[in-house]
């Protein structure tokens, strides 16, 4: 199960989505996100996911991969389908035991499954194809106008970038623990879900102990560069906008447009 979170993890490949600017990569995924909802039928659903299957095509990803790091979700997946399969009211279709189906529980929690599962693939392939550097430096030149109120840009986008790069460490620590718990007799394997989570509990005390202990490590070594914040850094590859990200800028209105228009007149 550790092994198949890839959150926050970087697929290196040559791609024309992995150079595109990365400041156009996170406005692009927050459109999408907002796509998602906007769209009320199937139609909708059918657009955002051929125009998310060609981006994954043109990022040589293997949907493999992607897929992969969809299986620690699909507990949640599945909860808030069934949640909204048994609790929508409406026309009657059938009955299990207490519960009640409805046409438009069915409806709702198709919806609403097509809908997690295109935005947590559209999600993440902005870490897939964006250098943790770069997603920083993005995030930092998009919150540069907010300067002028004092929101602390570069603060935040530090962090943001420190949390997402040290998720595949905080998995590997994991990862170790578990394989020195199961070499001591623990069985996190067998059992219910019940006793699996139990089992779970001693290895968050050695968890947050190595977590505490890279996070001090990170921050003596900051200071040991004289990293400081309110100081005027310089990159050694400035983020620009060219020409390829104008064609994908084009491409971005395009399908915000057909999914306005499926919407408007369907």
């Amino acid at each position: 199960m550790i092994r198949d979170i890839t959150l926050g993890q970087y697929y290196q490949v040559e791609s024309p989505i992995h150079r595109l600017d990365p400041r156009l990569k996170i406005i692009g995924v927050l459109l999408y996100i907002v796509s998602l909802f906007v769209v009320r039928d199937f139609g909708g659903f059918i657009i955002a996911a051929l125009a998310l299957e060609i981006v994954i095509l043109m990022s040589r990803v293997p949907l493999r991969y992607i897929l992969r790091g969809m299986k620690p979700v699909m507990i949640i997946i599945c909860f808030t389908l069934i949640v909204n399969l048994f609790t929508i009211p409406g026309e009657v279709i059938a009955h299990i035991w207490k519960f009640t189906i409805t046409m438009e529980g069915v409806r709702t929690a198709a919806f609403m499954g097509i809908r997690l599962t295109l935005l947590i693939i559209g999600s993440s392939l902005l870490t897939f194809t964006t250098r943790p550097i770069h997603l920083t430096d993005g995030i930092e030149s998009l919150l540069s106008p907010f300067k002028k109120v004092g929101l602390p840009a570069h603060e935040l986008a530090m962090m943001m970038s420190i949390a997402l790069r040290f998720i595949p460490t905080l998995l590997e620590e994991t990862d170790k623990v578990m394989k020195a718990q199961q070499a001591r007799g623990a069985d996190f394997e067998t059992g219910n879900i019940l006793r699996r989570a139990k089992a779970l509990i001693p290895i968050l005390v050695p968890l947050f102990i190595s977590a505490f202990r890279i996070a001090q490590d990170l921050a003596m070594a900051m200071e040991a560069r004289c990293y400081g914040s309110g100081i005027k850094r310089t990159r050694m590859n400035e983020i620009r906008f060219d020409r390829r990200d104008v064609i994908a800028t084009i491409i971005i209105v395009a399908y915000l447009a057909a999914i306005i228009a499926e919407r408007v007149l369907i």
